[in-house]
């Protein structure tokens, strides 16, 4: 006789069947799933069929695709196909939608047909956050990573691209004439067999040729110089790897310090940051509901027109300046060793001497000045140190002001720049892990940005049930 756990007969009928409610816990997030979504005013929210049709086959009521969808993103299972096996094998999601089942272009359609309704969702799932006073803290994290679009790099074409296909084509062409050069002074049938393969290659090569004339013609009449023939809104970004990029998206995210939260984001197709500073602050301070808020970003944003902008509206942002001279690499002395004071607008360089502002010509349009002391580098003993040229001079923006109370406060907060890596980097791991190795399933930016909101509301609902667990949140949700 074994001693091992027995499962039931399959063929053993029960004269009281269990019910779906026996299978899901008290504990089981499906909960939170359908209270929160039942909490929503679907039509204010901008749902399409909230009114049903007076003929034809009965629709399924928004709510219940929407169940469906943030299910899925909250347990990694973002295809409609997917989805709609899921319906029909899951116990939990049979529990979220009361046994429904649609088919997968029904699930798609809805995705597709609703993409500022389900971005609305997420932001409303946000303002829930701040209802609960989750965003006292103040202090925002922001950065940007390339997700993968539904477009591989070689139906991707830049100018450089074209050019480096067209040389390999046409190395191609040139070995293959060698070899058929060879071939034809050869007398056999071998011979002649492969003259005739040869040939063929070739041909194909020069109607490659000519595709690629075409699309060199197509690329420079293009706004950016670059054609995705997948998806025409994923863009090549440069990625860490040296030589390497990704053609994708940019995804921006702020990232509250205290909890966790992503409490705004973006998708654009540019593959740098530099713009994105003031916009994504302001988004996150209207988020969190803060008058002031310190954002916290890395080199990448570093953009004076941008913290300019965030002057006098409450953000306070806290970015590190980019070294772009190469003189330390030189040895040579950096802007950083000039001391610059305020009320006699005076630099004082390493040597002790006083550089003062020069006069600005009459057709000097731009917005900086000049600091330089017309005698003392000619004297100085550090000159070797300082420049290469006869005279040193340091260029001050004529909103320097600014930038200078942004590095004060940086000075004021030496541990920023690990309080923003360990804030805003996780999030981005934790989505791509979720994501698999294909990151985004749609296509075209307004798409990519609803498959976002998915995969950060179904973030922010699973990071809200760490915090409160499943019962304290369906209560605040409910209140």
């Amino acid at each position: 006789m074994h001693r091992f756990i027995d499962g039931e007969d399959r063929l053993q009928q029960t004269l009281l069947p269990n019910s779906l409610e026996d299978y899901v816990s008290e504990e089981n997030p499906v909960r939170v799933v359908e209270v929160f979504i039942d909490e929503l005013d679907l039509a204010a929210l901008g749902f399409s069929g909230m009114r049903p049709a007076a003929t034809g086959r009965p629709a399924y009521h928004p709510s219940t695709l929407l169940k469906i969808y943030l299910y899925g993103y909250l347990n990694r299972v973002q295809s409609s196909r997917r989805l709609e096996r899921e319906a029909q094998r899951n116990i939990e999601l049979m529990w979220l939608v009361g046994r429904l089942a649609p088919d997968f272009k029904t699930i798609a359609d809805f995705r597709k047909g609703n993409g500022e309704a389900i971005q609305s969702v997420c932001r409303q799932f946000v303002e829930l956050c701040r209802r609960l006073k989750l965003f006292t803290g103040a202090v925002v994290a922001i950065d940007g990573s390339k997700f993968k679009a539904v477009n591989n790099r070689d139906k991707n074409y830049t100018v450089a691209k074209v050019t480096g296909r067209m040389e390999q084509v046409n190395a191609s062409i040139a070995r293959y004439l060698r070899a058929l050069d060879q071939a034809d002074r050869e007398e056999s049938d071998i011979a002649e067999a492969k003259s005739g393969r040869l040939k063929e290659k070739i041909a194909g090569l020069r109607r490659q040729m000519q595709a690629l004339k075409a699309m060199e013609q197509t690329v420079q009449d293009a706004p950016d110089q670059q054609v995705s023939l997948t998806d025409p809104d994923a863009r090549s970004m440069a990625t860490s790897g040296k030589g390497t990029a990704t053609v994708g998206y940019n995804v921006q995210i702020a990232v509250d310090a205290e909890h966790h939260l992503i409490v705004a984001h973006e998708v654009i197709n540019q593959g740098y940051d530099r713009h994105q500073l003031a916009p994504m602050a302001f988004k996150a301070q209207q988020a969190t509901g803060c008058e002031q808020i310190t954002a916290v970003a890395d080199r990448g944003y570093f953009n004076g027109d941008q913290v300019l902008s965030c002057e006098g509206t409450g953000v306070a942002p806290v970015v590190p300046k980019t070294l772009t001279s190469s003189g330390a690499k030189r040895g040579f002395f950096t802007r950083q060793d000039f001391i610059y004071d305020a009320e006699q607008d005076h630099y004082t360089c390493p040597a002790g001497a006083k550089l003062t502002k020069a006069n600005r010509r009459a057709d000097h349009t731009e917005d900086f000045d000049f600091y330089r002391h017309l005698s003392a580098c000619f004297t100085c003993s550090l000159r070797s140190q300082c420049t290469p040229t006869k005279l040193r001079r340091i260029k001050r923006w004529e909103n320097e002001d600014v930038l200078d109370r942004m590095q004060d406060r940086l000075d004021r907060m030496p541990d920023a720049m690990g309080v923003r890596r360990q804030t805003v980097e996780h999030p981005f791991g934790t989505l791509k892990a979720w994501m698999g190795a294909t990151h985004f399933l749609t296509r075209t930016l307004d798409k990519v940005r609803t498959e976002m909101s998915l995969h950060v509301l179904a973030y922010n609902l699973k990071r809200m049930i760490t915090i409160f667990g499943v019962g304290q949140l369906m209560a605040a949700i409910r209140t």
